[in-house]
Order: C-alpha cells, then sequence, then structure tokens
C-alpha cells in the first residue's frame, strides 16, 4: 500500500490522460451508468464474501475491497469528465446538503454522554 494521495481534481487529470489516449474516448452516460452499476455489483460481492456469509469459491480469484473501490473511482472520474462535472464541487455540494439537511438526524456523540447540540 503506498502512501500517494489524490485530490479529486488531480483524479480526474489522470482519468482523463488514461482515456485521451484512446481514439473511443469516453463512453456514453448509459454506459458508463452500466459500468458504475458493474462495479458497484463486484464491490458488493467483495464485502459479502470478506464480511458475509458466503465465502469464495477456491477457484476465484481474489480481489480486495479496496481494489473494488478503487474501480468505483475510476469509474465515478470517467463519468464527471464526460460530463465535464468537477467531482469537489459535486462532493461539496453533496456536503452542504448532508449538514444541513441532515444536521440533527442523527445522535451526535457529545449528546451521548446526556449534552445537548443546538
Amino acid at each position: 500500500m503506498s502512501n500517494i494521495e489524490y485530490t479529486t481534481k488531480e483524479m480526474q487529470k489522470r482519468v482523463d490522460q488514461y482515456i485521451s489516449q484512446f481514439k473511443e474516448g469516453y463512453f456514453s452516460p448509459l454506459s458508463l451508468m452500466a459500468r458504475l452499476t458493474e462495479e458497484t455489483g463486484e464491490l458488493a460481492r467483495e464485502i459479502n464474501h470478506f464480511y458475509g456469509e458466503k465465502p469464495k469459491k477456491k477457484s476465484e480469484k481474489e480481489n480486495t475491497v479496496e481494489e473494488e473501490l478503487g474501480d468505483l473511482l475510476f469509474v465515478l472520474a470517467c463519468f464527471a469528465n464526460s460530463l465535464n462535472i468537477d467531482l469537489g464541487e459535486s462532493f461539496h455540494t453533496a456536503m452542504t446538503k448532508f449538514e444541513t439537511r441532515d444536521k440533527n438526524r442523527w445522535t451526535k456523540l457529545s449528546e451521548q454522554d446526556g449534552e445537548q447540540d443546538d
């Protein structure tokens, strides 16, 4: 495991450099949605094997949850790049939504000790 860190901009740029070397370029949004669904299924399979009750067959290739999450990030970066969406901005918008809409939805750690946050 390396200690390499990427910003979302760096991830998107690296993906774009990779995809740009091919004549076919980015897949269509519908194809990318299918790829995202496929990769999500592969992640679910790994989670089921690692944390669930369904062990792998001895003949099955050893994948990891980490690898499948990386595949999902790759497809998400492809999706964002193909639609000219900045993943950092997209993430910021989502977090702002969660931080405002859901700010009182869950029990905060400080409330467990009898303190109440307003």
